[in-house]
């Protein structure tokens, strides 16, 4: 059975019109499968070039495209809760705006939601200042049992490749107000009820690494933000006190790391990588 499929995108006063443009227009325009709707949360004030750019194209869509104004930014968690009420359709796929999706991105991913599953997740393929030119790319555990194994120690998706059924996840409490690490809370809250849930190895996305990404997951305000994210786990019971204090100690000490041993760390153990 055939089901409809909104695309949720936030956008900030950080990101670039140019960049958006590519992510949109992959993710629109490019598709094999386009999706039935747009929705685009400004979160907050935008410089005129950008509000712009989003007017175009929402303008020139192929589909239909709605826009949700925030007044003030919010982050990124409180955005997202804000589009997925926006969101006429019951799927709904993630979408960053300086990413590139595929163009079978959706003809891949709606056959595996549409057999049943409640939220799937692809590889995806890294790149620096050319798409063309991937550096990278990270890989997902596929058997589901594997993808929930790997959730108690780093997170089973690659968050700008999900497709998922928004009644879960606003079911489950939505993304909420937890600053860098809203999209693992989201995955661990939809594992304990119960999500069936997939990945695709094929990559799907390619994602913008640029200057000083591995810098800043790096710093004591990520090492609070992880340490938080461990306590809530515990909390929720998602993980046992062994698997906290690894976490703590492994994704803790990670944080603190130089920038060199934190690439090499990330790449090798957090998020499973290959050239």
């Amino acid at each position: 059975m055939s089901e409809r499929l909104s695309l949720l995108l936030p956008v900030w006063a950080g990101d670039r019109p140019d960049f958006l443009t590519d992510a949109f227009r992959s993710s629109v325009d490019a598709q094999t499968r386009r999706p039935d709707q747009v929705v685009i949360v400004r979160d907050g004030p935008v410089p005129a070039a950008l509000a712009e750019r989003i007017a175009e194209l929402a303008a020139s869509s192929p589909v239909p495209v709605d826009v949700v104004e925030l007044e003030h930014n919010v982050g990124l968690g409180p955005a997202l809760d804000a589009g997925l009420a926006a969101c006429r359709h019951d799927v709904v796929a993630r979408m960053d705006a300086d990413d590139i999706s595929l163009p079978q991105r959706f003809a891949v991913q709606m056959p595996v939601i549409e057999s049943g599953v409640d939220v799937v997740g692809s590889g995806l393929l890294e790149f620096g200042d050319d798409p063309d030119e991937v550096v990278g790319a990270r890989t997902v555990p596929t058997d589901p049992t594997e993808i929930i194994r790997r959730a108690r120690f780093a997170t089973p998706f690659n968050h700008p490749t999900v497709v998922y059924r928004r009644p879960l996840v606003t079911g489950v409490g939505g993304y909420g107000d937890f600053a860098k690490m809203e999209d693992y809370l989201l995955w661990a809250k939809l594992i304990l009820a119960d999500a069936r849930v997939a990945n695709v190895a094929e990559p799907l996305v390619k994602y913008r690494v640029g200057a000083g990404a591995y810098a800043r997951r790096g710093g004591f305000a990520l090492l609070r933000a992880e340490v938080a994210l461990q306590g809530r786990f515990r909390a929720l019971g998602f993980t046992t006190r062994a698997q906290y204090v690894r976490n703590v100690v492994v994704r803790g000490g990670y944080r603190l790391v130089p920038e060199g041993l934190r690439r090499s760390a990330y790449r090798r153990v957090i998020a499973p990588y290959r050239r």
